[in-house]
């Protein structure tokens, strides 16, 4: 049966295989760090990788240049987005 949660618990526990486990204690006493520290570091940078990736889109230059003369020349409104910005509700 699992345990109580506890709210200001900051604890994270792993399972991990012990080759996997000797690898990591040979990194951290190469970088002269600690187990924690060095766990912490490199997930929160593999982390911000993912989100990164996740958030932003890079566009090549052919749809930068598009992307840019549509935001200098936007196309006109067709029926159905003059319908559409009309049913958005109206902000005082």
């Amino acid at each position: 049966m699992p345990g109580v949660a506890v709210k200001d618990n900051s604890r994270l526990a792993l399972r991990i295989l012990p080759a996997d486990k000797a690898k990591l204690m040979r990194a951290v006493a190469l970088e002269h760090t600690d187990m924690t520290d060095f766990i912490l570091r490199n997930a929160l940078r593999a982390a911000d990788d993912v989100i990164d990736q996740a958030e932003r889109i890079e566009l090549s230059k052919r749809d930068t240049r598009l992307w840019l003369d549509l935001l200098d020349n936007p196309p006109k409104a067709n029926a159905r987005l003059i319908a559409a910005a009309k049913a958005l509700p109206q902000t005082p």
